[in-house]
This record gives C-alpha cells, sequence and structure tokens, in this order.
C-alpha cells in the first residue's frame, strides 16, 4: 500500500488548543497554518487566511465546548478556505456540541443535535469527532450525513486505570453512562457498576447506589463522557463516602467544568480529576492525538492510498 502525498495537509488550530495541535502536525506530518480572528467593536468576526490554501487539503481543529462564539468563526475560515482553492476542507472537533438536545422534551422545544448538524455538515468535506454523547441515537450517521470518523477515547481511559489506579473499581453514575464504563472495564480488565440517578433539574440530581458493594479493597473511578456541571458527580462523591469508601477518581472524556466544577469535585472529596485534552484544562492526562490522526488518515484526501 503506498500513501501519495504531494503536499502534506494544511492544519490551523482554531481553537486555541496547541498541544493537541502539535500532537496532530507531528502524527500527520501535516503543515500548521496561520490566520487571524478578531472581533470588531460591533462584536461581529473578523477572519483572515495567512497560509496559501490553494491546491492544499486543509485540516481545521475546533473543539465546540463554546459553540457559539466558535461556529461563525470556524465557518467563515472553512468557507474562505474553499473559495481561496482549497483541495478539501475537514474538521477535527474532540468535542461535538449540541448532542444532548436531542429530542423534544416539551412542546416547542428545538431539537439542537438535528439543527446544529444542518449548519455544521455543509461547510466541511469530513468530520473526526470524539465519543460524541449519543443517548437516543445509536450512532453518528443518524445526526451527520457526511464522511466522518467516530474516535472511541476508552482505549486511552483504559490504560490510564491499569497504569496508575490500584484495584479499581469502575463506577458509572447513571444509566447513560453505561456504555463507557463498561468499554473501559473491559479493557482494563476492572469491575465495574452503574449507579441510579433521578434528574430533578438542571442543576439538581439524586443518586443511590443500587447495592451495598465492597469498598474497602477498591478504588472508585467514576467514569462518564462529559464533566459539565459536575451535579451528577459531586452527588455520587457524596453517596460514596457516605457509604465509607475511599475518595474516588473522576475519569471522564470531556471536560467542560462548568460552574467551577474542577474545583467543587476536589473539594467534595475526589481523589483526582482526570481527562482528554479534547478540550484544554490542568486535568488533561489522556493525549488524543495519535488516535485523531489514525481517523484523519481514513478520511482526509491527502492521505489517498494507491
Amino acid at each position: 500500500m503506498l500513501i501519495t502525498m504531494n503536499h502534506p495537509p494544511l492544519l490551523f488550530c482554531v481553537d486555541g488548543n496547541a498541544g493537541l495541535a502539535e500532537g496532530l502536525v507531528r502524527e500527520l506530518g501535516a503543515e500548521a497554518g496561520e490566520f487571524a480572528h478578531r472581533q470588531f467593536p460591533d462584536g461581529e468576526s473578523y477572519v483572515r487566511l495567512l497560509s496559501d490554501c490553494k491546491d492544499r487539503h486543509v485540516l481545521l481543529v475546533c473543539s465546540l465546548d463554546r459553540p457559539d462564539s466558535r461556529s461563525l468563526p470556524l465557518w467563515f475560515l472553512a468557507d474562505t478556505a474553499r473559495e481561496l482553492g482549497a483541495a478539501s476542507v475537514g474538521l477535527v472537533a474532540p468535542y461535538l456540541a449540541y448532542m444532548r438536545q436531542d429530542t423534544r422534551f416539551a412542546p416547542g422545544e428545538a431539537v439542537n443535535a438535528r439543527l446544529y448538524a444542518s449548519y455544521l455538515a455543509p461547510h466541511f468535506d469530513w468530520l473526526v469527532t470524539v465519543d460524541p454523547h449519543l443517548h437516543r441515537y445509536a450512532s453518528l450517521a443518524e445526526v451527520y450525513t457526511l464522511p466522518h470518523r467516530v474516535v472511541a477515547a476508552a482505549p486511552l481511559l483504559a490504560a490510564y486505570v491499569r497504569e496508575r489506579i490500584s484495584h479499581p473499581l469502575l463506577i458509572g453514575p447513571d444509566a447513560e453512562s453505561e456504555q463507557w464504563v463498561a468499554a473501559v472495564a473491559a479493557a482494563a480488565d476492572a469491575p465495574y457498576r452503574v449507579l441510579r440517578k433521578e434528574r430533578l433539574g438542571d442543576r439538581r440530581v439524586r443518586v443511590s447506589l443500587p447495592e451495598p458493594l465492597a469498598w474497602d479493597h477498591h478504588r472508585p473511578v467514576l467514569v462518564d463522557d462529559i464533566i459539565a456541571s459536575g451535579h451528577t458527580l459531586l452527588e455520587t462523591i457524596a453517596q460514596l463516602r457516605a457509604a465509607g469508601a475511599r475518595a474516588p477518581v473522576c475519569l471522564a472524556v470531556h471536560g467542560l467544568f462548568a460552574d467551577q466544577a474542577y474545583e467543587r469535585l476536589l473539594t467534595a472529596g475526589a481523589a483526582h480529576v482526570v481527562t482528554s485534552n479534547s478540550i484544554v484544562h490542568v486535568s488533561n492526562a489522556l493525549d488524543l492525538s495519535a488516535a485523531l490522526a489514525g481517523a484523519v488518515r481514513e478520511l482526509c484526501p491527502a492521505f489517498r492510498t494507491t
């Protein structure tokens, strides 16, 4: 198998995640592109591509953890690259926004997952993301029709558990988390449990332990895809500590950490909080560069095989 690549892909880091972008440049043999972005006094966005995109395969790397402020500049950059002659424009979005509002819970609500996909997809030739929040969808293909790859972070989480945690007991704080905790537990050869959660509001939950568990010889490891407000994990930590468990480790793919969630988790008794570098944060300990690069090679025409 021969990979033909006359010019390496041109990679633009849109979200400021320099560490992840540098890892992708290194893994892919890509060239780091330059652009300018600022806001006019009236709040409108100004973007300018400083690198020549003509006949180049362009990669835009941008986690969408702040989608309302990032989406328009991202789309402007993508469409400008295409206008200036880019051979293709792909998006590496380690965190994909607007996936949790996936149905109409109350009359008149917008189904944001489908709406956002309809706005995002036309700007790109392909999409790579990491563990999107798929609750009511069986796959991302139900929402995004453009060519895409979903990178699973479970192997990275499992490796962290195997290498860093003695006698782990993996815990999913709710039924939605079972798909991640089960995969991580299988790869780490560790036992797991899933707790029961009742949501009482946007910032209130009730978590209950399903059965008495033997905590004495295990370190609880709370596994989830996203830490947003952290309220589910906070309630879980409280229940575990009340049951006599050791200080738990919180392990997640994406760390949004709204409302000072990171500090609150540590204050509540978490031993450590660990996330991937899908979103820049002090808790980043899992590097997605190699896994993302593998998915990019499958989709980007710069790596077309003959």
